[in-house]
């Protein structure tokens, strides 16, 4: 949520001078990109860990799923904490939080160094992500607004793309990846922060920061169908996401039997980088039209990642995960734009609050509960199981949809009828 209250001078109460709109904006997507780039690394380097340290196939699925708990918990706590008390603290504070989980990284000597390490990371992500979202929209200059709202897009999934495949690519090249990629995101997070301090304060502190730390997740009644036919295939795209975050860049290896750490790298590259590119080509798509497409592509999407790993073709799993992509960037944003105008303004919070649930529960809980089945099932059905999962959440989604178009076409005909 934005603040109505904004403060715009570039001039600090202390008196001296901040940075100026346009450099604040620069600075303040770096250090968010600097959020998702240092999640996306950890895609390839998950795999790393396993080879180094010969952990079960469960640990790395539970340290890949973690980070959507220390997300979830923020977000829902502190979400909207930036609106009362300002941007600058809250992102502040996040970004010290993603340094201390960089420096648990770089340092780690076992998993359960990895697992601390991103469950700070998403409690980081989490408190960051819609306070940077609003900043840079509302420290863009006047005649770059949507710059700065493109930049909030962009930054997100784009750094899950960009940090998976250079991590990978630095895997492939040097023994030394753990180091030197974590040398870099905290230098780039360090550069961040003081951009951050040296930016102006776009809210003027009001009331109510105490209260804003309650989650209040709610479902109004008037958006309760809309809702629950959307809740499905958006619970089926975040497996889908989780499936190229958290076991893609493993199967490169354990079921394609490929020693690489750059097709690792690129198995969690696919997904969010065509995600990124379909969320901005999609800004002006009709809702239901997109969500629509967003069924088809997750259902196109899991089957082929099913077809590539029964026919042992990397490629055809890519394709699939480029097709998950579709999906993701189509059905996420609408099932959005669909339940926000059938709200209050003041109910928004609570339904942006039941979709994030379902969206990390989705994103964490099914991975974990893949990890423990492949042992008693063998890793290709487990995957399989999961994936087949995505498709029955599309399919149920696809039905709820087509009753609500039906319902949607019968109204109008009758309105028409009446007015004759």
């Amino acid at each position: 949520m934005f603040s109505n209250q904004l403060s715009t001078s570039p001039v600090s109460a202390a008196g001296w001078r901040r940075l100026p709109a346009g450099l604040a904006m620069i600075g303040a997507a770096v250090a968010f990109t600097s959020l998702y780039l240092a999640a996306g690394a950890l895609t390839p380097l998950l795999v790393a860990y396993k080879h180094q340290w010969d952990f079960p196939p469960a640990m790395l699925n539970i340290a890949f799923a973690v980070y959507a708990i220390g997300f979830l918990a923020a977000a829902l706590t502190l979400g909207s904490l930036s609106d009362y008390i300002g941007r600058r603290p809250v992102l502040i504070g996040a970004l010290i939080l993603q340094l201390i989980s960089n420096v648990l990284f770089l340092v780690a000597a076992d998993i359960s160094w990895v697992i601390a390490g991103r469950i700070v990371q998403g409690i980081a992500s989490g408190a960051a992500t819609s306070a940077f979202t609003a900043a840079l929209v509302e420290l863009a200059p006047a005649d770059k607004k949507r710059l700065g709202t493109i930049l909030g897009s962009v930054s997100l999934t784009g750094g899950l793309a960009v940090g998976s495949v250079l991590a990978g690519l630095t895997i492939q090249l040097t023994p030394s990846a753990n180091t030197i990629v974590f040398i870099i995101l905290i230098a780039l997070t360090v550069l961040g922060g003081v951009t951050v301090v040296a930016s102006p304060e776009t809210v003027v502190r009001t009331t109510g920061a105490a209260r804003s730390l309650i989650p209040r997740i709610t479902i109004p009644a008037a958006a309760r169908e809309e809702f629950y036919a959307s809740a499905p295939v958006v619970a089926g795209v975040w497996m889908l996401a989780g499936l190229s975050g958290g076991l893609a860049p493993n199967m490169v290896r354990s079921v394609f039997h490929l020693d690489s750490g750059f097709l690792g790298g690129v198995a969690g590259f696919v997904a969010p980088a065509v995600s990124t590119i379909i969320g901005l080509a999609f800004a002006k798509v009709e809702s239901r039209r997109a969500m629509t497409i967003g069924i088809y592509a997750s259902l196109l999407g899991g089957a082929g990642i099913i077809g590539g790993v029964f026919a042992g073709s990397l490629m055809i799993m890519f394709i699939g995960q480029a097709i998950a992509g579709v999906a993701f960037g189509a059905s996420f944003t609408a099932a959005l734009q669909l339940t926000f105008p059938l709200v209050a303004p003041h109910q928004r919070a609570g339904i942006v609050a039941a979709i994030y649930v379902v969206s990390y529960f989705a994103f964490g809980v099914p991975i974990v509960i893949e990890g423990q089945l492949i042992e008693p099932l063998g890793e290709i059905p487990a995957v399989v199981c999961y994936t087949a999962l995505t498709l029955l959440l599309a399919l149920t989604s696809l039905i709820a949809q087509t009753r609500l178009h039906r319902r949607a076409q019968a109204s109008r005909h009758h309105s028409q009828e009446e007015s004759r």
